[in-house]
């Protein structure tokens, strides 16, 4: 569902920056250059995700706009061109998301950043881990407003219970002292189970002492923030980490991810293959390893083109993850692919198997103004005993023997 953005802003200009910048982000953009208009949109039912909202307008010169949106529960950051700390102050005393100074082009790239993660913070989980409820409510309210999935707990114990409970969970923000389980035990423990690529930790404390943020990080720690601390830092240290860890998110994904397809490659198949067999003998599940190769794929490319080519792998592709969702599945190379599945028995993953076959063979897919019709043909092994590159091989083999065969059909390793 498309979510709406209401810009508030009088200067045309800057409102056309801001439209764009919400459009590139998928937003759709109301523009309001005055209180009034503020007033006739709200009154009817426009269900706005978030706002901009210009701090003087010339009807409301003095922020009474803002205090106007916030009033329907519409989320909003502060643009200003006033930079005196009295109206600082002033903004930052409401439940604003942030207020930005509109100082350079830099305003609109933070703005842009805001924007992009108000929509893709939903969902992310965060912990707040403070025996002080009235602490913890001040971090939890400020969280809210970036639209993360808040968890708390009011110590370390309880804290890596929750944890356990929530695998949604991605930063956890600790104060340093609690009863029991002080916040540096608690990093250290964090750590124990989940890496810097998997967790964020953020350590916080009141106490004077200048060496309890090196003791944080020192103990697994990404940060660390010094109570009592403004609502500004507060968000630009939670915005910076999340960032870094969305990105090395990114860069794993790129790593692991065919990039044509965006099916798993061959080094994270071999990776995360290992694991599914592990799981399925540990759960004495039957299960089979199956290799997949186009049928003729060279003829594909050289009558209809290497972009026709690659449509064929993406449609495959699209097919494997419609057909068999619930198995681990992976592009090697070129036209061959593989598929680690679980059945009943060896008969329900074979007809799994078939059925996919059949499907393809039956199918014709549209590419540009040709209609290309292909098969495939699969080598499989079932409830090997053996590691996973040796029952690879195994699946190779009998691909070989399914392609000398004629093609178009399963054959199936003794």
């Amino acid at each position: 569902m498309t979510k709406k953005l209401l810009v508030v802003e009088d200067s045309k200009p800057i409102a056309s920056v801001i439209k764009k910048i919400g459009e590139s982000l998928g937003y759709e953009v109301t523009i309001a250059i005055s209180l009034s208009e503020v007033e006739d949109l709200l009154q009817g039912e426009n269900e706005f995700f978030a706002a901009t909202i210009d701090y003087a307008l010339p009807d409301a010169e003095h922020g009474e706009a803002i205090e106007t949106v916030l009033s329907h529960g519409i989320p909003g950051v502060v643009m200003t061109g006033k930079m005196d700390e009295v109206t600082r102050k002033k903004i930052l005393a409401q439940p604003v998301i942030d207020y930005i100074p509109k100082e350079n082009s830099q305003a609109f790239m933070y703005l842009k950043r805001i924007l992009y993660w108000q929509v893709a913070n939903t969902g992310t989980g965060v912990l707040v881990v403070d025996d002080s409820r009235a602490a913890r409510n001040h971090i939890v309210e400020l969280l809210k407003r970036r639209n993360f999935t808040v968890y708390i707990a009011d110590g370390g114990d309880a804290a890596l219970d929750v944890i356990k409970k929530n695998n949604n969970i991605k930063m956890v923000i600790t104060d340093l002292e609690m009863p029991g389980m002080d916040g540096i035990s608690l990093t250290n423990e964090i750590r124990k189970l989940y890496s810097r690529d998997q967790m964020t930790v953020i350590g916080i404390s009141g106490a004077s002492n200048v060496t309890h943020s090196a003791r944080f990080i020192k103990n697994g720690a990404d940060d660390f923030l010094r109570k009592p601390f403004c609502p500004e830092e507060f968000y630009c240290r939670i915005t910076q980490n999340i960032e870094n860890l969305h990105n090395i998110e990114k860069i794993q994904k790129a790593a692991n991810t065919d990039y044509l397809t965006e099916l798993p490659n061959r080094r994270s198949f071999f990776s995360d293959g290992k694991q599914y067999i592990s799981s399925y003998n540990g759960k004495n599940l039957p299960y089979g390893l199956a290799m997949l190769d186009i049928d003729f794929f060279k003829k594909v490319n050289d009558t209809y083109g290497h972009e026709a080519g690659d449509h064929i792998l993406k449609v495959l592709a699209l097919y494997m993850k419609k057909h068999l969702g619930n198995a681990l599945l992976a592009r090697l190379g070129g036209e061959e692919f593989a598929i680690l599945l679980s059945g009943s028995d060896q008969e329900d993953i074979y007809n799994q198997l078939d059925e996919f076959r059949r499907e393809i063979s039956v199918s014709q897919f549209t590419h540009e103004e040709n209609h290309i019709s292909f098969t495939v043909s699969i080598g499989a092994v079932f409830n090997s005993t053996l590691g996973l590159e040796e029952q690879m091989n195994q699946a190779d083999v009998a691909l070989y023997s399914a392609k000398e065969n004629g093609r178009n059909q399963i054959v199936v390793s003794e």
